[in-house]
Protein backbone atom coordinates (compact mmCIF):
# COMPACT_ATOMS: atom_id res chain seq x y z
CA UNK A 1 0.00 0.00 0.00
CA UNK A 2 1.29 3.46 -0.95
CA UNK A 3 1.35 5.91 1.94
CA UNK A 4 0.62 9.59 1.30
CA UNK A 5 2.29 12.42 3.15
CA UNK A 6 1.74 16.17 3.07
CA UNK A 7 4.17 19.05 2.73
CA UNK A 8 3.50 22.79 2.57
CA UNK A 9 4.21 25.29 -0.21
CA UNK A 10 2.97 28.88 -0.11
CA UNK A 11 0.98 27.87 2.98
CA UNK A 12 -1.01 25.33 0.94
CA UNK A 13 -0.89 21.51 1.12
CA UNK A 14 1.19 19.45 -1.30
CA UNK A 15 0.46 15.73 -1.32
CA UNK A 16 3.10 13.14 -2.17
CA UNK A 17 3.94 9.45 -1.89
CA UNK A 18 7.14 8.40 -0.11
CA UNK A 19 8.11 4.76 -0.65
CA UNK A 20 11.23 2.64 -0.26
CA UNK A 21 14.70 3.38 1.06
CA UNK A 22 18.03 4.38 -0.47
CA UNK A 23 19.05 6.98 -3.03
CA UNK A 24 16.21 9.36 -3.82
CA UNK A 25 14.25 9.35 -7.08
CA UNK A 26 11.55 11.95 -7.76
CA UNK A 27 8.59 11.18 -10.05
CA UNK A 28 6.65 14.06 -11.59
CA UNK A 29 3.40 13.25 -13.41
CA UNK A 30 2.03 14.88 -16.51
CA UNK A 31 -1.03 17.03 -17.17
CA UNK A 32 -4.22 15.43 -15.80
CA UNK A 33 -2.14 13.00 -13.75
CA UNK A 34 -1.20 12.59 -10.11
CA UNK A 35 1.39 10.70 -8.09
CA UNK A 36 -0.84 7.62 -8.40
CA UNK A 37 -0.34 7.41 -12.17
CA UNK A 38 3.15 6.11 -11.31
CA UNK A 39 1.80 3.31 -9.06
CA UNK A 40 3.53 0.41 -10.81
CA UNK A 41 6.72 2.41 -11.34
CA UNK A 42 6.81 3.33 -7.65
CA UNK A 43 6.36 -0.29 -6.56
CA UNK A 44 9.08 -1.42 -8.96
CA UNK A 45 11.69 1.24 -8.14
CA UNK A 46 10.99 1.30 -4.37
CA UNK A 47 12.60 -2.13 -4.08
CA UNK A 48 15.97 -0.40 -4.59
CA UNK A 49 15.42 3.34 -4.11
CA UNK A 50 13.53 5.89 -2.08
CA UNK A 51 10.81 7.10 -4.42
CA UNK A 52 9.08 10.45 -3.95
CA UNK A 53 6.06 10.90 -6.24
CA UNK A 54 4.51 14.36 -5.97
CA UNK A 55 1.05 15.69 -6.83
CA UNK A 56 1.91 18.87 -8.69
CA UNK A 57 -0.16 21.99 -7.86
CA UNK A 58 -3.77 21.74 -8.97
CA UNK A 59 -3.53 17.98 -9.49
CA UNK A 60 -4.28 15.00 -7.29
CA UNK A 61 -4.61 16.10 -3.67
CA UNK A 62 -2.40 19.20 -3.95
CA UNK A 63 -3.95 22.66 -3.77
CA UNK A 64 -4.41 25.00 -6.69
CA UNK A 65 -2.19 28.05 -6.17
CA UNK A 66 -3.59 30.60 -8.60
CA UNK A 67 -4.78 31.25 -12.14
CA UNK A 68 -1.46 30.23 -13.72
CA UNK A 69 0.81 27.41 -12.59
CA UNK A 70 4.08 28.22 -14.31
CA UNK A 71 6.66 25.48 -14.64
CA UNK A 72 8.92 27.56 -12.37
CA UNK A 73 6.22 27.72 -9.69
CA UNK A 74 5.77 23.95 -9.87
CA UNK A 75 9.55 23.42 -9.71
CA UNK A 76 9.75 25.51 -6.55
CA UNK A 77 6.93 23.43 -5.10
CA UNK A 78 8.95 20.25 -5.79
CA UNK A 79 11.99 21.82 -4.13
CA UNK A 80 9.90 22.65 -1.05
CA UNK A 81 8.88 19.00 -0.73
CA UNK A 82 12.46 17.77 -1.10
CA UNK A 83 13.82 20.35 1.34
CA UNK A 84 11.18 19.31 3.84
CA UNK A 85 12.49 15.74 3.59
CA UNK A 86 16.05 17.03 3.99
CA UNK A 87 17.12 15.42 0.70
CA UNK A 88 20.00 17.14 -1.10
CA UNK A 89 20.77 15.15 -4.30
CA UNK A 90 18.41 13.07 -6.41
CA UNK A 91 17.28 12.03 -9.87
CA UNK A 92 14.10 13.54 -11.30
CA UNK A 93 11.92 11.64 -13.76
CA UNK A 94 9.27 13.85 -15.37
CA UNK A 95 6.46 12.66 -17.63
CA UNK A 96 5.23 15.15 -20.25
CA UNK A 97 4.33 18.30 -18.23
CA UNK A 98 6.37 16.80 -15.39
CA UNK A 99 9.35 16.93 -17.74
CA UNK A 100 8.77 20.65 -18.28
CA UNK A 101 8.77 21.06 -14.51
CA UNK A 102 11.94 18.95 -14.23
CA UNK A 103 13.71 21.21 -16.74
CA UNK A 104 12.63 24.30 -14.82
CA UNK A 105 13.98 22.60 -11.69
CA UNK A 106 17.28 21.87 -13.46
CA UNK A 107 17.49 25.54 -14.43
CA UNK A 108 16.80 26.77 -10.89
CA UNK A 109 18.59 24.15 -8.79
CA UNK A 110 21.33 22.55 -10.91
CA UNK A 111 23.45 21.36 -7.97
CA UNK A 112 20.69 19.09 -6.64
CA UNK A 113 20.47 16.77 -9.64
CA UNK A 114 22.21 13.44 -10.12
CA UNK A 115 20.27 12.78 -13.31
CA UNK A 116 17.21 13.80 -15.30
CA UNK A 117 14.71 11.76 -17.32
CA UNK A 118 12.40 13.40 -19.83
CA UNK A 119 9.61 10.88 -20.24
CA UNK A 120 7.74 11.81 -23.44
CA UNK A 121 8.69 15.43 -22.90
CA UNK A 122 10.51 18.25 -24.67
CA UNK A 123 12.83 21.11 -23.80
CA UNK A 124 11.33 23.27 -26.54
CA UNK A 125 8.57 25.82 -25.84
CA UNK A 126 5.11 25.70 -27.40
CA UNK A 127 4.87 26.75 -31.03
CA UNK A 128 2.32 29.41 -31.93
CA UNK A 129 0.05 26.64 -33.22
CA UNK A 130 0.40 24.75 -29.95
CA UNK A 131 -0.37 27.89 -27.95
CA UNK A 132 -3.54 28.26 -29.99
CA UNK A 133 -4.41 24.65 -29.14
CA UNK A 134 -3.87 25.37 -25.44
CA UNK A 135 -6.25 28.33 -25.60
CA UNK A 136 -8.85 26.17 -27.32
CA UNK A 137 -8.35 23.49 -24.68
CA UNK A 138 -8.99 26.03 -21.92
CA UNK A 139 -12.35 26.84 -23.47
CA UNK A 140 -13.19 23.15 -23.87
CA UNK A 141 -12.28 22.45 -20.24
CA UNK A 142 -14.74 25.12 -19.13
CA UNK A 143 -17.52 24.01 -21.50
CA UNK A 144 -17.18 20.23 -21.97
CA UNK A 145 -14.82 19.04 -19.26
CA UNK A 146 -15.90 15.38 -19.24
CA UNK A 147 -15.68 14.91 -23.02
CA UNK A 148 -12.42 16.89 -23.22
CA UNK A 149 -10.82 14.78 -20.48
CA UNK A 150 -11.81 11.48 -22.10
CA UNK A 151 -10.52 12.53 -25.53
CA UNK A 152 -7.28 13.91 -24.10
CA UNK A 153 -6.45 10.72 -22.21
CA UNK A 154 -7.19 8.47 -25.20
CA UNK A 155 -4.92 10.62 -27.36
CA UNK A 156 -2.01 9.92 -25.00
CA UNK A 157 -2.04 6.23 -25.96
CA UNK A 158 -0.96 4.92 -29.35
CA UNK A 159 -4.08 4.51 -31.49
CA UNK A 160 -3.35 0.84 -32.12
CA UNK A 161 -3.12 0.19 -28.35
CA UNK A 162 -6.59 1.51 -27.50
CA UNK A 163 -8.33 -1.84 -27.94
CA UNK A 164 -5.67 -3.74 -25.97
CA UNK A 165 -5.13 -1.41 -23.00
CA UNK A 166 -8.67 -0.67 -21.82
CA UNK A 167 -7.75 -1.21 -18.15
CA UNK A 168 -4.80 1.18 -18.38
CA UNK A 169 -6.90 3.78 -20.18
CA UNK A 170 -9.62 3.61 -17.52
CA UNK A 171 -6.96 3.89 -14.82
CA UNK A 172 -5.51 7.06 -16.37
CA UNK A 173 -9.00 8.44 -17.01
CA UNK A 174 -10.07 7.84 -13.40
CA UNK A 175 -7.10 9.91 -12.20
CA UNK A 176 -7.68 12.62 -14.81
CA UNK A 177 -11.30 13.07 -13.79
CA UNK A 178 -10.19 14.01 -10.28
CA UNK A 179 -8.32 17.06 -11.59
CA UNK A 180 -10.34 20.22 -10.81
CA UNK A 181 -11.15 22.65 -13.60
CA UNK A 182 -9.05 25.43 -12.06
CA UNK A 183 -6.07 23.07 -11.84
CA UNK A 184 -6.49 22.10 -15.49
CA UNK A 185 -6.69 25.70 -16.66
CA UNK A 186 -3.76 26.85 -14.52
CA UNK A 187 -1.58 24.05 -15.92
CA UNK A 188 -2.57 24.81 -19.53
CA UNK A 189 -1.71 28.49 -18.98
CA UNK A 190 1.63 27.54 -17.43
CA UNK A 191 2.61 25.13 -20.21
CA UNK A 192 1.62 27.64 -22.88
CA UNK A 193 3.98 30.31 -21.52
CA UNK A 194 7.01 28.17 -20.64
CA UNK A 195 10.36 29.26 -22.13
CA UNK A 196 12.82 27.20 -24.16
CA UNK A 197 15.20 25.19 -21.98
CA UNK A 198 16.99 23.10 -24.59
CA UNK A 199 20.29 24.81 -23.77
CA UNK A 200 20.31 22.81 -20.52
CA UNK A 201 20.50 19.54 -22.43
CA UNK A 202 23.83 20.43 -23.99
CA UNK A 203 25.41 21.99 -20.93
CA UNK A 204 24.98 19.60 -18.02
CA UNK A 205 27.35 16.75 -17.20
CA UNK A 206 24.94 14.47 -15.35
CA UNK A 207 23.11 11.71 -17.26
CA UNK A 208 19.93 12.58 -19.14
CA UNK A 209 17.49 9.97 -20.39
CA UNK A 210 14.86 10.62 -23.04
CA UNK A 211 11.92 8.25 -23.45
CA UNK A 212 10.40 8.50 -26.91
CA UNK A 213 7.28 6.83 -28.29
CA UNK A 214 7.32 6.16 -32.01
CA UNK A 215 3.51 6.44 -32.13
CA UNK A 216 3.24 9.50 -29.87
CA UNK A 217 0.32 11.69 -30.98
CA UNK A 218 1.57 14.64 -28.91
CA UNK A 219 5.33 14.88 -29.53
CA UNK A 220 6.71 13.62 -32.86
CA UNK A 221 9.40 11.00 -32.28
CA UNK A 222 11.75 12.45 -34.88
CA UNK A 223 11.75 15.87 -33.20
CA UNK A 224 12.70 14.30 -29.86
CA UNK A 225 15.46 12.20 -31.43
CA UNK A 226 16.94 15.34 -32.97
CA UNK A 227 16.67 17.14 -29.63
CA UNK A 228 18.43 14.32 -27.80
CA UNK A 229 21.48 14.52 -30.05
CA UNK A 230 22.98 17.43 -28.08
CA UNK A 231 22.98 15.59 -24.74
CA UNK A 232 26.52 14.78 -23.55
CA UNK A 233 25.67 11.81 -21.32
CA UNK A 234 22.65 10.42 -23.14
CA UNK A 235 20.39 7.40 -22.65
CA UNK A 236 17.49 6.91 -25.07
CA UNK A 237 14.57 4.54 -24.67
CA UNK A 238 12.77 4.29 -28.01
CA UNK A 239 9.39 2.56 -27.69
CA UNK A 240 8.37 1.35 -31.14
CA UNK A 241 4.81 0.38 -30.25
CA UNK A 242 3.85 3.14 -27.83
CA UNK A 243 2.45 6.63 -27.71
CA UNK A 244 2.80 9.19 -24.92
CA UNK A 245 2.30 6.81 -21.98
CA UNK A 246 5.20 4.36 -22.17
CA UNK A 247 5.17 3.36 -18.51
CA UNK A 248 1.54 2.23 -18.92
CA UNK A 249 1.85 0.91 -22.47
CA UNK A 250 5.12 -1.03 -22.01
CA UNK A 251 5.74 -1.15 -18.23
CA UNK A 252 8.25 -4.01 -18.17
CA UNK A 253 10.48 -2.48 -20.84
CA UNK A 254 10.16 0.96 -19.24
CA UNK A 255 11.02 -0.18 -15.72
CA UNK A 256 14.04 -2.16 -16.92
CA UNK A 257 15.36 0.89 -18.78
CA UNK A 258 14.74 3.20 -15.81
CA UNK A 259 16.65 0.86 -13.50
CA UNK A 260 19.62 0.87 -15.87
CA UNK A 261 19.53 4.64 -16.07
CA UNK A 262 19.37 5.04 -12.29
CA UNK A 263 22.38 2.76 -11.83
CA UNK A 264 24.25 5.05 -14.18
CA UNK A 265 23.18 8.18 -12.24
CA UNK A 266 24.16 6.80 -8.84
Amino acid sequence: MLIRKTASFKQEPVSFIDAGKGRAVVLLHGYLGSALIWEQTILNLARSYRVIAIDLPGHGQSACLGYVHSMTLMARCVKAVMDGLNLKRYVIIGHSMGGYVALAFADLFPDTLKGLCLYHSTAYPDSEEKKHDRNRAIQLVKQERKLYTANTIKNLFASKNLKYLKTEIQFALHIARQTPVNGMVAALEGMKDRPARDIILGLVEYPIMMVIGELDNVLPAQHLLEQSSVIKNRTTLYLEHDGHFGFLESPRQSHKALRGFLRQCF
